[in-house]
C-alpha cells in the first residue's frame, strides 16, 4: 500500500516482494514542463493499451456492481476501456489548462515519454511541493497506470468538487 506521505507502507526488506505498481510509483519520473509537451504525451497514449485510471482519495465503482454503489479506489481490478481513457485524457487536459494558471505545465509526471506506463497528475488546486522536496509532498490527484494500481491511502479525502468531477466522468452520479 501507499500511505498518505506517498511512501509504501509496511515493512519492506531486501527480500520483500514489491508489486510492479510499487516499482513504477517509487521509480524515476520526468516532469512534463510545457503545454506542448503535454499535448505530445497525450498523443502517444494508446487508449486501448490497458490503462488503469485512479483518482486518489475518491471512491470508484466496483467491478460487477451497479455504478450507483461505490467502493474505495483500492478495488480497481480492471483496466478502463478505450472510450473511458480517451474521455479521461480529454477532460483532465481541459481541467489542467483551465485551473493551472501558469505558462508551463509542470504538474504531470511520466516514467517514460516514449513508452509511458505511469503518469502522475497533480491537482492544480492542491500542489504544495509536488517535486518531493517537502517532508510531506502531496499525493497525485490522478494516476494513469498500465499495471494494476495498489491502494493509495490519503490523509484526507479529495474535495467534493473533485469527487463530483470523477464520478461524472465514470457515470456514477
Amino acid at each position: 500500500m501507499v500511505d498518505a506521505s506517498g511512501r509504501m507502507s509496511g515493512v519492506m526488506t531486501e527480500n520483500s516482494p514489491t508489486t510492479a505498481f510499487q516499482r513504477l510509483y517509487r521509480g524515476r519520473v520526468w516532469a512534463v514542463m510545457g503545454w506542448d509537451q503535454l499535448t505530445a504525451l497525450w498523443q502517444r497514449i494508446d487508449p486501448a493499451a490497458g490503462w488503469y485510471l485512479q483518482a486518489v482519495g475518491v471512491d470508484g465503482p466496483r467491478r460487477g456492481v451497479p455504478v450507483t454503489q461505490s467502493a474505495p479506489a483500492p478495488t480497481i481490478t480492471s483496466a478502463a476501456d478505450a472510450l473511458a481513457v480517451s474521455a479521461f485524457i480529454e477532460r483532465i487536459d481541459a481541467l489542467l489548462r483551465a485551473e493551472h494558471h501558469e505558462s508551463y505545465c509542470g504538474i504531470v509526471y511520466v516514467d517514460d515519454f516514449d513508452n509511458p506506463r505511469l503518469i502522475k497528475i497533480y491537482d492544480p488546486n492542491n500542489l504544495g511541493s509536488s517535486c518531493g522536496s517537502s517532508n510531506n509532498p502531496p499525493l497525485p490527484g490522478w494516476i494513469m497506470s498500465r499495471v494494476p494500481p495498489d491502494p493509495i491511502i490519503p490523509l484526507r479525502q479529495a474535495p467534493e468538487n473533485r469527487k463530483r468531477w470523477w464520478q461524472s466522468l465514470l457515470g456514477d452520479s
